[in-house]
């Protein structure tokens, strides 16, 4: 066998050796960072799509105090966000309305949203969106559909939108994972 070869293929077969006997002796399976078990059936990805990427954001969502039908209430404005790769390398930015996310190699997907769900106390809701065709050549070519999972924060304050208080803004910090499907 060629030293060179073999030196390249030992260490990743050890690895997955080793993974392969972990998994066997914990009982449990290895799962992909991308799995959409335990998502709630309305924001799962039609068949025939597959991850493409995946960026954490962290920014901000707005609200802005309105009135109507005999009631105060804060409605959303938008978001702002910066998107990071898993390992912390800046991936873009989301910005909104329209939801826009915008690659660091200057692709542009928009979307609309297709289905939420609930997620735990204090946090956005879990979503799909539909993408529309990218702009730009890049990441966000043949994007088909963006979920949001694991939200934390982002939610509109309880109280403080009144009388006195219409037209102004706030903003509440939050934390998303984004991730992108494209048609096999």
């Amino acid at each position: 066998m060629n030293r060179a070869f073999a030196n390249n293929v030992t260490p990743h077969f050890g690895s997955c050796l080793l993974a392969a006997l972990l998994t066997v002796l914990s009982g449990c399976a290895i799962q992909s960072p991308f799995s959409q078990d335990g998502l709630p059936q309305t924001i799962m990805v039609p068949p025939g799509n597959t991850v493409s990427m995946e960026v954490v954001a962290v920014g901000k969502i707005t609200y802005q105090c309105r009135a109507g039908n005999n009631r105060f209430e804060w409605v959303l404005t938008g978001p702002q966000a910066t998107l990071k790769s898993r390992d912390g390398k800046p991936a873009g930015r989301y910005v909104g309305p329209p939801a826009t996310w915008e690659s660091a190699d200057g692709s542009i997907v928009t979307g609309l949203q297709a289905a939420i769900a609930p997620a735990t106390a204090g946090n956005i809701p879990l979503q799909l969106v539909k993408a529309n065709p990218a702009t730009g050549r890049g990441s966000m070519q043949g994007i088909t559909y963006i979920q949001r999972v694991a939200t934390r924060g982002g939610v509109a304050p309880a109280t403080g939108c009144d009388m006195t208080s219409v037209d102004k803004k706030t903003d509440a910090p939050y934390q998303a994972d984004y991730i992108f499907y494209k048609s096999n």
